[in-house]
């Protein structure tokens, strides 16, 4: 009975699940691990945030070989595609981060379980294994990690071949001539990107008049204006109505939301990209009492508990950004109150970035949203066409935007479009968690030369100080 027995189990191995476990085993709690899936790791690590990341890299050196190497005086007489090496490269990386999830149960003594978990109440959890056999599990504490499915239209049911969804996307077996990409979000622009790089003719049909959604739209002019150099095509303000699968390829029709026009359009693949939803089904929740709102998502307190004592859920089941890192602080906030700490998360410095060429970064409010909160701020922006290092790597576009309280001074957004973006957010994430402002960015040393230094001058620029202009 002993080996049934344990402090926590965790429904799901995404960053939220695996990196709460770890925290709690940390803490000396008897933890197990429920996945559904043959391996560890979640949408992240399987098909979502890890290979699609692998591809973006590989389809940047690809065009970089084609375009960029001649004005170094790097001479490629041919460059050629090997499709099926950069997939096998992308499956090697998602399974060394899978395999590196096995060591660290093993590491920290959590016992890991391949089924499926239901919920039988607080503190039983029932394991379906693939043999269909069954086993309960008692524990003190039931943390709820199930993450997020991808949203599926009615007219647009996937089939992974010619209707996919991001998991598709990442396994096509040929660069498809032609792509439509219904959603002009994260996933849709990542993957999108990429298959535009390596050949394909894209079109990204968005239902709203924006790209991102909440996004700061001058860095999503400036990535959009890119794009679109790139030979990608946008529609906005248009509404997807149907489709039909015809031959080797899929008749999508969609409408004008300005004028109304109905336009029918092919290509050989389509991409459904308009949002995921948590992942519930047959966990238990309703026979439970686990209470969700009407976006389907559980409902917590302050403390991730569910309207159920003793059980607690994270990450993309519950509000909030779907994003991997969320998860990951929520997971381990859990594991701390449970072992006995005081677990926190600021959810006003939770990062977003879109991993296009450029990369867009942003944190905390924009000037949009300070606007509708009635938030007076001080804005400085600065350009990377005027930074030495930006000139040097030979790509210059966009620029780095600082949000801070008029008043106060006080940190309140950061919004960037540029090289290298991804990695520069957390200067200023690191300086908002302190409660730091525009002034104490201004007067840190930055080497010259650095893409950093970019962050640097648009703190200077919220007084309008900005030297390098």
């Amino acid at each position: 009975m002993a080996d049934n027995q344990f402090d926590l189990i965790v429904i799901g191995s995404g960053p939220g699940g695996y990196v709460g476990a770890i925290r709690a085993a940390q803490l000396g709690l008897k933890v197990a691990v429920i996945e559904k899936d043959k391996t560890y790791g979640g949408t992240c690590l399987n098909v979502g945030c890890i290979p699609s990341k692998a591809l973006l890299e590989s389809s940047e050196h690809y065009v970089a070989a084609q375009h960029d190497f001649a004005a170094h005086g790097i001479k490629v007489p041919k460059v050629e595609l090997d499709l099926g090496t950069m997939i096998a490269r992308k499956d090697k990386v998602v399974k060394q981060n899978t395999e590196g999830i096995t060591f660290l149960f093993k590491k920290n003594k959590i016992t890991g379980i391949n089924g499926f978990g239901k919920i039988l109440g607080a503190g039983k959890v029932e394991v379906k294994g693939e043999d269909g056999n069954t086993q309960v599990l008692a524990t003190k504490s039931i943390l709820i990690a199930s993450g997020s499915v991808p949203v599926e239209l009615p007219f647009l049911k996937y089939d992974e071949k010619r209707i996919v969804s991001n998991t598709g996307a990442l396994i096509l077996p040929q660069v498809p001539k032609t792509m439509i990409v219904v959603g002009g979000g994260v996933i849709g622009l990542e993957l999108g990107s990429v298959w535009q790089r390596l050949g394909a003719e894209v079109t990204v049909i968005e239902y709203t008049n924006r790209l991102g959604g909440p996004t700061d739209q001058d860095c999503m002019n400036v990535l959009k204006r890119n794009l679109e150099k790139e030979g990608m095509k946008f529609l906005l303000s248009t509404k997807v109505t149907g489709s039909n699968v015809v031959g080797d390829g899929v008749e999508v029709t969609y409408e004008s939301l300005t004028d109304g026009k109905a336009t029918t359009a092919k290509a050989e693949v389509v991409l459904v990209a308009t949002g995921r939803k948590p992942f519930t089904t047959g966990l238990g929740l309703e026979e439970t009492g686990i209470q969700k709102d009407p976006q389907g998502r559980v409902i917590v307190d302050n403390h991730y508990q569910t309207s159920v004592p003793g059980i607690y859920a994270i990450g993309d089941v519950i509000a909030g950004p779907m994003l991997a890192h969320k998860a990951e602080e929520e997971g381990v906030a859990v594991a701390e109150m449970l072992a006995g700490g005081a677990g926190h998360v600021n959810y006003n410095t939770v990062p977003g970035v879109i991993y296009t060429h450029p990369e867009v970064a942003t944190v905390g409010i924009t000037e949009e949203q300070a606007k509708e909160k009635g938030i007076e701020i001080n804005v400085g922006k600065f350009p990377f066409l005027a930074n030495g290092r930006a000139r040097a790597k030979g790509f210059t576009e966009g620029f780095v935007k600082i949000i801070a309280d008029k008043k106060t001074d006080k940190l309140l957004g950061a919004h960037m479009v540029g090289p290298g973006v991804s990695e520069l957010i957390h200067e200023v994430i690191v300086c908002m968690e302190f409660g730091g402002s525009s002034e104490d960015l201004a007067r840190s040393f930055h080497a010259h030369p650095t893409l950093s230094e970019v962050v640097r001058e648009a703190a200077l620029a919220v007084e309008k100080r900005a030297r390098q202009m």
